[in-house]
């Protein structure tokens, strides 16, 4: 996937705030802003789709020492790559 750079106007505050939790998780602004429109274009999707029909399932998960926060993170990359077919 290419990448482009862009401008746009947002409120200063809240860009100060994002900028702070982005510094906060370890990550670049660019990557947090992109995991954020992928998700709010997730969720325009989805919120159509009738999920009456649809299964729930699970598999037990074993953390074994790792840190919850990576393995979540870990769980929702690989969800996002499977809705959006990568």
């Amino acid at each position: 996937m290419g990448r482009v750079k862009t401008s746009v106007y947002i409120d200063e505050e809240l860009w100060g705030e994002f900028k702070e939790l982005a510094h906060r998780e370890k990550s670049e602004v660019s990557k947090l802003l992109e995991e954020a429109l992928v998700n709010y274009l997730i969720n325009e999707v989805l919120r159509d789709v009738d999920d009456s029909e649809v299964p729930l399932w699970f598999e037990p998960l074993k953390v074994g020492g790792e840190s919850t926060e990576k393995l979540l993170r870990e769980m929702r990359d690989d969800r996002e790559k499977r809705l959006l077919g990568q």
